[in-house]
C-alpha cells in the first residue's frame, strides 16, 4: 500500500542534527549531504544515512550505498510511502579485520502510526579510495547474548549442588 509521500522536514544550518550527534545539523550531517566533505569514519556516513533518510534525501542514500553508487541516480516516480524516522542511537563503531572495513551497530526509530518502532541493525562500511560506502546489513536484531560464566564440562561436579558429575544429573 502507497501512501502520499510527505513533505520533507525543513532543517536550517543552525537545527539540531536528526543523527543525534548532539551538534548543529550545518556542523554535523549537512556537509555530508550536499558533498561538501566526505564522512570521516563509517559511524559518520551511518549518521548522515540516517539523516538522509529523515529528510528525505534519496541521492545521499544511493550515492553512499556500495551497490547502487556507479550508477546513476533514477528517482521513483508515483506515491511512495516514507517512514518518519524519530532518533537514532549508536551502540557502536568497530573496526573490521582489515583497515578500510568498520561495522556499526545502531538503532534507528521510527513513528508508525503514533507507536515508536525499531530497527536495531549491525551495518557494514567498506572504505574504497578514502570513501566509506554502506554494503550490506551484517544482522538485525540485538547482539546474541553471551553467557559470562564459564561452561560446565561434562566431568565437572553438577552445579545444582548434588555432588554428582554434570554428565549424570543435569546434563542428561
Amino acid at each position: 500500500m502507497t501512501t502520499p509521500s510527505t513533505p520533507a522536514p525543513v532543517l536550517t544550518a543552525e537545527s539540531p542534527c536528526p543523527c543525534g550527534s548532539g551538534r548543529t545539523f550545518g556542523q554535523c550531517c549537512q556537509p555530508i549531504l550536499k558533498q561538501e566533505r566526505a564522512a570521516a569514519t563509517a559511524e559518520e556516513l551511518m549518521r548522515s544515512r540516517f539523516t538522509a533518510h529523515v529528510v528525505l534525501d534519496h541521492q545521499h542514500l544511493h550515492r553512499s550505498y556500495l551497490t547502487t553508487s556507479r550508477r546513476p541516480y533514477v528517482p521513483e516516480t508515483g506515491d511512495v510511502a516514507e517512514l518518519k524516522w524519530t532518533r537514532l542511537v549508536v551502540h557502536a563503531h568497530e573496526p573490521g579485520p582489515k583497515p578500510d572495513l568498520a561495522f556499526v551497530d545502531f538503532t534507528a526509530y521510527f513513528d508508525d502510526h503514533g507507536t515508536e518502532q525499531a530497527l536495531h541493525e549491525k551495518s557494514e562500511f567498506a572504505r574504497i579510495d578514502g570513501t566509506w560506502f554502506y554494503t550490506r546489513s551484517v544482522r538485525t536484531g540485538p547482539a546474541p547474548v553471551k553467557s559470562s560464566s564459564p561452561k560446565v564440562g561434562r566431568n565437572d561436579p553438577c552445579p545444582c549442588g548434588s555432588g554428582k558429575k554434570f554428565k549424570h544429573c543435569c546434563g542428561r
